[in-house]
């Protein structure tokens, strides 16, 4: 297949919303966490997804994340809006809300909780790329939503002119390649642990959560692979091993990423809104254990290392409700 125009860049970090204390969005610690993942190389930034707790902002905080972003970014970084809806409805909304502010495109889950045919799987994606001029990335998690994107829904929904990409945390990389053998689809890891893999079999880049806390590695891994440097993308991937067993396995990728980011000094608070809830004093542990582990990672330096298990303690529930309509 040709090799397709890629409007997203290929270092893209699954944003999470900063929050204060009580729960409120952290405007200010939002500015500067876009700033730094940016510096650090980041080509773009994907706000309002999974890790930015999409289920719990209401519809003006995540249009504002997008302005937000967007202008800390100035043109430094592309602007992908995440989450959505799995009411279609909904999600168009939101979708043609986000592109007037400025996004730069969208990233479309797989409707959660209704368990949708492959038809009507299909069908939400088509009506949302129609009603949006911008590229889309579709985002199979079937782990999360219950439903995966079949072999045989994907080569149909790549033939949509805007549909254009994949963020794959399905781990099935015979599909992932056979998709890429007869399509012009780009892929993105969308599991942190196996972006090297991804990339080796041809995939474009990631939408990584652990590079909320190290964005710099994934550069230098991308920028390796690149120049067909195995050696060096191999050592990028070994250091960061420690920290993505750290980020995703023993609490929700936002829980930990959000607890690591607060004892590094880098957000002002490690809190979550409800349902999810800061680390348990076991899990705390077996964060820290892992984070012990982490030798030398560019951009990170773990010697300040200083978690707050009680700032991290329970959820918020914010003054204002989410998205359910």
């Amino acid at each position: 297949m040709s090799t397709p125009e890629n409007p997203f860049g290929q270092v893209l970090v699954a944003l999470v919303t900063p929050f204060t204390a009580d729960g409120e969005v952290d405007w200010s610690d939002v500015e500067k966490h876009v700033d730094h993942v940016v510096s650090q190389g980041a080509d773009g930034i994907v706000v309002t997804g999974t890790t930015g707790e999409t289920s719990t902002l209401t519809d003006p905080e995540k249009v504002r994340l997008v302005e937000v972003a967007k202008d800390v970014a100035g043109g430094r970084a592309k602007i992908i809006t995440g989450g959505g809806s799995n009411e279609t409805a909904h999600a168009i909304e939101l979708y043609q809300k986000s592109e007037k502010a400025g996004a730069d495109g969208v990233m479309i889950v797989t409707p959660y909780y209704n368990k949708p045919t492959q038809a009507g799987i299909l069908t939400h994606f088509r009506m949302i790329a129609d009603a949006t001029d911008l590229p889309v990335i579709l985002y199979d998690i079937p782990g999360r939503t219950g439903v995966p994107i079949k072999y045989e829904t994907i080569l149909r929904a790549a033939k949509h002119p805007n549909i254009v990409a994949m963020k794959d945390a399905k781990g099935d990389l015979s599909e992932v390649s056979r998709v890429m053998n007869q399509t012009d689809m780009l892929y993105f890891s969308g599991d942190d642990a196996n972006v090297l893999p991804t990339l080796a079999i041809g995939g474009t880049g990631l939408v990584g959560v652990t590079a909320n806390i190290a964005p710099a590695p994934y550069r230098t891994m991308i920028d390796a692979v690149n120049a067909n440097d195995l050696a060096t993308a191999t050592a990028a991937h070994r250091a960061l091993e420690p920290l993505v067993r750290a980020t995703m396995t023993h609490v929700p990728g936002t829980v930990a990423t959000k607890y690591i980011l607060h004892g590094l000094g880098r957000i002002s608070s490690p809190r979550v809104r409800l349902p999810l809830v800061g680390p348990e004093e076991s899990e705390a542990a077996l964060i820290e254990d892992e984070i012990a582990l982490v030798n030398h990672i560019d951009g990170v330096d773990f010697s300040n290392f200083r978690p707050d298990r009680n700032a991290a303690a329970g959820g918020a529930l914010p003054k204002v409700a989410g998205t359910t309509r």
